[in-house]
């Protein structure tokens, strides 16, 4: 196998056991930050599945960037939804006095 192929599927496993661990020990009450941070992580990764799709090396590597592009954005959309409806729950059902 190619070493760069090895030394990227081993960071990529250091990378989700260590985002596992991270996650796992998150309290609840910092659920909310925590989702409004992968949100713009999940950002992060739309804008580099875009590029790879603009590059177009490959149709494979067009195919995947454009996966990619769906799985991002939704994960993007579904986590801002959630998030604001935790925030939600969070608001008073009482006026506010003024």
């Amino acid at each position: 196998m190619n070493s760069n192929l090895i030394d990227a599927l081993f960071i990529f496993m250091l990378a989700c056991f260590i985002g596992f661990e991270v996650i796992r020990h998150v309290s609840p009450l910092l659920h909310t930050p925590l989702m409004s941070l992968t949100n713009a992580l999940d950002a992060i990764a739309v804008v580099g599945a875009i590029v790879l799709v603009g590059e177009h090396k490959s149709n494979f590597a067009a195919v995947l960037g454009v996966i990619a592009i769906v799985a991002a954005t939704s994960n993007v959309v579904g986590g801002f939804l959630i998030t604001d409806r935790m925030l939600k729950m969070f608001k008073s059902s009482r006026p506010t006095k003024g």
